[in-house]
């Protein structure tokens, strides 16, 4: 639902191993990153995760409970409804504004190349919005589930009390009529959970099997519909730049460097001919319902990146929150114990594998987007004692200039099973401070490896790092 521009294929799990090709209802090819691994299904309605019956808790579910006691009220403009006052509540900046015109989300009927769908996004919240749709749709990291997914009216109508109404009920499924629940707090803005009508997409083999976000990559004919006979990818910061945004609208500067974004179907193939470097879309539609004329092209390689790494934090998090329940009435046997830790280097070697962006594709020019996200990206760092922060740009050969992820202080990273987390800081220490795994890592000189070590120790990061 959220994000399904990259979910059109039917859910499955596969071993991730290495660069896999998927059925995409039997036509085209999928491609996925060779870094993620999903080595085996996760069932989400299995102890202790329960996804349809555990309460909710995070950002969106705050917002709800502020909107509730009438501490914040949600504002509504002629032009995008409650989008900007929704943003701003949310903390979600509106120059991360990235547009998809292939028609692969749940309001395919209002989306096309004259009117893409625009998302904005924070480390762990999501915000989709189309013009002219009757729902904003919204997704965010929550501690037990991973990804939580909700709508809301985008111009809903107001109640006596000048509050906006919203369909649904309050973090939960709306009747099965499709009808708003009975609620006796009705004329509050009320923002619905959505659970598998979002999860059929949202917790697939793309996802890496568990609820989360993919930013895919597809083959578009001019009213932004899917060809569905020719291959599409999940993209993250291993692809290779050629197989990057089809589908999306991408504005910046990027050289002789080519991508599928900006294009679509003529002649049977994709025609990129004339499709980079794009300073602006005012050509392509009316943007002055936007919040901004542009598609970033920086955005777009973090939003791959992010989208990723959250599942691979989900993802371990499962597994590890999955053993030990399976422990729990019962003594492991000291070879159990001993698999269980081998278990645990395992997850924190393929997470640190994302944190430090390994296998990333080097770019073969420098990339220059949009100042202003840049800048306010980067303004969300916390710097070290010299000045220096994770959210640094390099954009000359690579993404960041320190090549490991934000996201490692983040409320994802931050929740990691307590068994789990020290685990992984402990192997990342070494991994930047003791030469471990130095073949694993060959983008890393020691300098930038020291540079990391001191910005995260600077941070506090590395605390709680296992003896």
């Amino acid at each position: 639902m959220m994000f399904r521009e990259i979910a059109t294929v039917q859910c499955r799990c596969i071993r991730w191993t290495m660069l896999l090709r998927t059925p995409v209802i039997a036509l085209g090819m999928l491609f996925v990153p060779g870094w993620v691994v999903a080595q085996t299904p996760v069932d989400i309605e299995a102890e202790p995760i329960v996804y349809s019956d555990t309460p909710a808790e995070n950002r969106i579910t705050r917002l709800i409970a502020k909107i509730q006691s009438g501490e914040t009220v949600l504002e509504a403009d002629g032009a995008t409804g409650y989008l900007k006052s929704l943003l701003r509540e949310l903390e979600v900046p509106s120059s991360t504004q990235t547009l998809v015109f292939s028609k692969t989300s749940m309001q395919v009927r209002y989306i096309s190349r004259r009117n893409p769908r625009a998302i904005y996004f924070n480390d762990d919240t999501f915000v989709g919005w189309v013009r002219g749709a009757p729902v904003i749709e919204l997704s965010t990291f929550d501690p037990k589930l991973g990804a939580a997914f909700y709508t809301l009216n985008a111009r809903p109508g107001l109640s006596s009390s000048g509050f906006p109404q919203f369909s649904g009920s309050l973090a939960d499924d709306s009747q099965s009529d499709g009808s708003p629940s009975d609620d006796s707090n009705a004329k509050l803005p009320l923002i619905r959970q959505a659970k598998y009508e979002c999860l059929s997409c949202h917790a697939t083999s793309m996802t890496q099997g568990v609820p989360g976000h993919v930013v895919r990559s597809v083959v578009p004919d001019f009213d932004g519909s899917i060809a569905a006979q020719r291959d599409s990818y999940v993209t993250d910061h291993t692809s290779p730049f050629s197989e990057r945004w089809g589908g999306w609208y991408v504005t910046g500067k990027h050289g002789s460097m080519t991508h599928m974004g900006n294009a679509f179907m003529k002649g049977g193939r994709l025609d990129v001919s004339a499709s980079g470097n794009r300073l602006s879309l005012r050509d392509e539609f009316a943007t002055y319902d936007y919040l901004s004329p542009y598609s970033d092209i920086v955005a777009l390689m973090v939003l791959e990146h992010q989208t990723q790494m959250h599942n691979s934090l989900t993802r371990a998090n499962f597994l590890v929150r999955r053993q030990v329940a399976e422990h729990a009435e019962s003594e492991p046997s000291d070879e159990a114990r001993e698999e269980f830790g081998a278990q645990l280097q395992l997850y924190a070697r393929d997470l640190i594998d994302g944190l430090l962006f390994r296998d990333e594709t080097k770019l073969e020019e420098p990339i220059k987007g949009s100042f202003l996200f840049t800048h306010e990206f980067k303004r969300r760092g916390k710097p070290d004692k010299q000045g220096r922060s994770l959210r640094e740009f390099d954009l000359q050969s690579r993404i960041f200039k320190y090549p490991c992820s934000y996201l490692i202080d983040s409320p994802a990273f931050e929740n990691l099973h307590p068994l789990l987390k020290p685990v992984v800081l402990s192997r990342l220490q070494r991994v930047l401070t003791e030469g471990v795994d130095a073949d694993r890592y060959p983008h890393l000189d020691q300098e930038t490896k020291t540079a990391i070590a001191e910005i995260l120790q600077d941070m506090g990061v590395l605390e709680e790092a296992a003896s």
